[in-house]
């Protein structure tokens, strides 16, 4: 498994975030069944990057909490039986693990958020960490039915690792 992160906000966390981010992603990976080894890679930014990358890949000129760049064109969400069909599209050809995209998570955004919904900054970036899992794992929140499925999972899986509001 390679969890590559990055950390380029100028406003410091007081945690060992990369352990959080670590356990929490492992955690998603097992509750969904991934049967692979994958390559995943994290940045924490500040609004200004995390609003120009919102801008450039989406076309969004605002600032947001975390972006989630899935590498998996999915048949249906969390569903991993055809990947190995096509092993060059999502499979790194070095390590053979698969690669299932990129989180953006804005530092700023965060502590915001944890303040504003009154848990810890762990707590918010624990969230931000399993939201994002599960949008590469392919699904989304775009319509109640689909946003039920992931906000359980989501909830399921902050649970089992007791990260609680």
């Amino acid at each position: 498994m390679t969890i590559n992160i990055e950390y380029e906000a100028e406003k410091k966390l007081d945690f060992d975030y990369e352990e959080l981010v670590r356990r929490v992603i492992l955690a998603c990976m097992d509750y969904e069944g991934c049967p692979y080894d994958a390559e995943i890679n994290v940045l924490f930014t500040d609004d200004e990057n995390i609003r120009q990358i919102n801008h450039d890949y989406r076309a969004i000129d605002t600032a947001t909490d975390v972006l989630s760049f899935p590498a998996v064109d999915y048949d249906k969400p969390g569903d991993f039986s055809r990947l190995e069909e096509n092993v060059a599209a999502y499979f790194n050809p070095e390590s053979g693990e698969l690669i299932l995209g990129d989180i953006v998570i804005s530092v700023e955004r965060a502590l915001n958020q944890a303040e504003e919904y009154g848990h810890t900054i762990e707590r918010e970036i624990a969230f931000l960490t399993a939201h994002s899992m599960f949008h590469l794992f392919g699904y989304d929140h775009m319509i109640e039915e689909e946003a039920k499925i992931m906000e359980q999972k989501q909830e399921d899986v902050l649970d089992k690792l007791q990260i609680r509001r």
